[in-house]
């Protein structure tokens, strides 16, 4: 009961803010009748021609939110499997040889996208990641989640030194938070590999956050890309 009374209060409060009506006026209605009467059928409480108008926007919004929310909900992009990842960013990055793009997904509990951010965007061999404003996104998405994607230029699907170097200082700023990243895909061509799936995706903090910039360099990819593991990685 003490919820329920916290959330009518916080109801009408905001109900009296955004409309003009008097508290009293509301509060003495809802003794004796449903106060979403209020919204649905306003005379009952005898507003004023602009308390009329705005209650009628706020109907118009609710009603344009309970929509959109909707067909959001239809239309969420979830991610069950590094192939549904792998799919999904291949979509976005496939054939770009022109410059090198990094992109993080924020994601919910239920591993769908809340915000897909190209985070940096550079030339055909290098790009700069800047850790600090991939954390200003997740902060403000309230994100449970992210996974990291970028194209290798060349074409390449294996993870460089470099790659897991730059996924470890992602991990090292994010896990303290619980937030986890849960895949990094790398596209090239017309192809991508997922390093989850692959198992050279860093798991756990292994060094103090750094949220200095971050060079994303193609010069491992045109030299030859390095098969590693996460034992080569930790004794780096």
């Amino acid at each position: 009961m003490a919820t329920k009374a916290k959330y009518t209060d916080s109801f009408f409060r905001s109900l009296n803010k955004l409309t003009g009506i008097p508290m009293n006026k509301l509060k003495n209605y809802a003794k004796e009748n449903n106060p979403f009467n209020i919204l649905e059928h306003p005379g009952v409480v005898d507003p004023n021609d602009r308390q009329l108008e705005k209650i009628s926007k706020l109907n118009e919004f609710i009603a344009s939110y309970n929509v959109l929310k909707l067909e959001q909900e239809n239309e969420k992009i979830t991610f069950r499997s590094p192939n549904d990842a792998g799919k999904y960013f291949a979509s976005l990055l496939a054939g770009v040889k022109d410059k090198e793009r990094f992109l993080v997904g924020f994601l919910d509990n239920s591993n769908s996208i809340i915000e897909l951010r190209t985070v940096s965007e550079g030339s055909t061999n290098m790009a700069v990641v800047y850790p600090r404003d991939i954390l200003k996104m997740a902060m403000a998405n309230d994100c449970s989640s992210i996974i990291l994607s970028h194209n290798h230029p060349g074409g390449s699907l294996k993870a460089s030194r470099e790659d897991v170097s730059l996924t470890q200082r992602i991990v090292d700023i994010f896990k303290p938070l619980d937030i986890d990243v849960i895949d990094h895909i790398i596209v090239g061509g017309y192809s991508y590999s997922s390093m989850a799936e692959n198992d050279v995706l860093p798991k756990d903090k292994l060094h103090v956050a750094n949220y200095e910039p971050i060079e994303l360099s193609a010069a491992e990819e045109e030299m030859g890309e390095y098969d590693i593991s996460l034992d080569d990685e930790m004794e780096m």
